[in-house]
């Protein structure tokens, strides 16, 4: 059993950042971020493996930079020039049958966060 707690979610312009956080209590797997809009099925956003080898999808490329501290068992996301579309909940997700190979595929992951909301404003 692995726990997932998120935190960072709220609100900003277009253009602005957000920095989101998710504790593991085993964070020795892939972890990845995924997100969901209204109405749309839940998206690969970014993941690290363990030797903190990291995948973005394209629609975030250059804009999103995700990490993690060994020490702390801590996994971020760090979210710069949001945009509208980035609008969804996002939430962090762990694979424990994998620990460099990590795939994007939500279906995976089989433990996940609660979720936060990030929301931006045009």
């Amino acid at each position: 059993q692995v726990d997932l707690m998120e935190s960072g979610g709220g609100t900003v312009q277009a253009g602005g950042s957000l920095k989101l956080s998710c504790t593991s209590s085993d964070a020795r797997y892939c972890l990845g971020w995924f997100r969901q809009a209204p109405g749309k099925e839940r998206e690969f956003v970014a993941i690290v493996n363990i030797d903190h080898q990291t995948t973005y999808a394209d629609s975030v490329k250059g804009r999103f930079t995700i990490s993690k501290d060994d020490a702390k068992d801590t996994m971020y996301l760090q979210m710069n020039n949001l945009k509208p579309e980035d609008t969804a909940v996002y939430y962090c997700a762990e694979w424990t049958q994998a620990w460099r190979q990590c795939l994007t595929t939500p279906g995976l992951y089989n433990y996940w966060g609660q979720g936060t909301q990030v929301t931006v404003s045009s």
